[in-house]
């Protein structure tokens, strides 16, 4: 029941975005997939062994296609060379197409929708020769908690992570319920939210995903409460205290950068001014610019798929 209850109040969060599927090829036969999911990828043409993979999660009711245009993504999977990984979700999973970051099966290590993206990862990596030590995951809303899913489930395989609009790891247990996770947030300490990614990886020693988070200060679907636990989470799994070692603006958007005890960057946000429930693009043909304005995909003269890419180096 819980489930079609999210089900239903997400439903109304994402709308699909036209899109040609043309230039993504699907993926079959990837693993034992026990999230059933779909495997949708986006390799530019020509692309030389040994360069970076993107796995790039949609929002609900949105698919794959949809997402690799409007974000930008394939577009600057182009112009610096890079593969790009959509997995995407079925409706028998969830009717809206939500990805599950709230259902315990889905997000635990080696079950559900967690071990299908885990499966696409390696996959990518052995059909395009990729560079395993430089594989990057993002996601908006409910992409964007399936983002912080993997990024604890998975460190190992994932150098950085972009949470946009989205949830830290175990939200919805802590809070007790995915709309209290949404709307109100989870009382938890940094070292509680932190216990919940360890516990996730158990043993696992490091490194942990670098994390950005972009997250709109009028979003009134998941609250901009869901960023500062975020930074509360990742940065006492990094070690990092909860002092900005950076406070600027980016295109007129406060800007922080918390760094680790080695000084690298671990923890890094965009608190977009103004912006409701969606992914930050910046249509056109600049060099910084991406995306395109849509439902959900919102133009604010900063493309989160451009920021992340510089952040993780690909361009």
């Amino acid at each position: 029941m819980l489930t079609a209850l999210l089900a239903a109040l997400l439903s109304v969060l994402l709308t699909p975005t036209p899109a040609s599927a043309a230039s993504l090829q699907e993926v079959t036969g990837f693993g034992s997939n026990p999230g059933a999911l779909k495997m949708y990828r986006y390799v530019p043409d020509g692309l030389p062994a040994g360069r970076p993979v993107v796995v790039a999660l949609h929002g609900c009711t949105q698919n794959a296609a949809g997402y690799a245009t409007g974000t930008g993504w394939t577009t600057l999977a182009d112009r610096w060379g890079f593969s790009v990984v959509l997995p995407q979700q079925q409706s028998g999973n969830n009717s809206s197409q939500c990805f599950n970051w709230f259902q315990d099966a889905d997000i635990r290590r080696g079950q559900g929708e967690a071990a299908s993206v885990a499966q696409m990862v390696d996959r990518q990596l052995a059909d395009v020769s990729g560079n395993a030590s430089r594989v990057y995951v993002t996601g908006l809303s409910a992409g964007g908690g399936m983002t912080a899913v993997m990024m604890a489930a998975y460190p190992e395989k994932f150098a950085a992570g972009g949470v946009v609009a989205g949830l830290p790891y175990g939200c919805a247990q802590a809070a007790g319920s995915p709309f209290v996770c949404m709307y109100v947030g989870a009382t938890q300490t940094p070292a509680q939210w932190g216990d919940r990614v360890r516990a996730a990886r158990p043993g696992y020693t490091g490194p942990w995903p670098a994390l950005t988070v972009l997250h709109g200060t009028a979003d009134y679907t998941v609250k901009p409460v869901n960023m500062t636990d975020l930074v509360e989470q990742w940065t006492d799994v990094q070690g990092a205290d909860r002092t900005a070692d950076v406070s600027d603006t980016v295109a007129g958007h406060p800007h922080q950068i918390f760094r680790g005890p080695d000084g690298k960057a671990v923890v890094e946000t965009y608190s977009i001014d103004g912006m409701g429930h969606g992914q930050p693009v910046d249509p056109g043909s600049g060099t910084e610019q991406c995306g395109t304005a849509g439902a959900y995909f919102l133009d604010v003269g900063l493309c989160a798929a451009h920021r992340l890419g510089k952040a993780w180096q690909l361009g």
